[in-house]
């Protein structure tokens, strides 16, 4: 049995962008993830070693999230890496990364990209 773990809506002041007003004053990022994992065992026992910590999970996007990078999808390739080094079972991470209100001049609400990897 596969169960999937959903990480909505988590938001961060962060540095990311490619002009140096962005780097400068910053902006505010959404993250939503959907982690994919063989988690029969947590079903069954209730028994958080038997699971993905959200609170684990969290940090590691926070972490990354304090990185500064030009591009969105390097800033959310980074998350993705950490997560699978962190949490090996993993099968699959699905992972979109918004940037609210992006600076290019137009009413946008966010411009955002989304990664999805699968493992075997």
């Amino acid at each position: 049995m596969t169960v999937q773990i959903e990480l909505e809506t988590m938001k961060f002041y962060a540095w990311h962008g490619v002009s140096p007003q962005e780097t400068r004053v910053g902006n505010t990022f959404v993250v939503n993830l959907i982690l994919t994992a063989p988690l029969e065992n947590a079903v069954a026992s209730d028994d958080l070693d038997d699971t993905i910590n959200y609170a684990e999970v969290y940090a590691i996007v926070k972490e990354e999230m304090a990185i500064p990078s030009k591009l969105l999808e390097h800033a959310a390739g980074r998350i993705l890496n950490a997560l699978k080094r962190a949490f090996p079972q993993l099968l699959a991470i699905r992972l979109k990364l918004s940037k609210l209100n992006p600076p290019f001049g137009g009413d946008v609400y966010s411009a955002s990209v989304i990664l999805e990897e699968t493992y075997s």
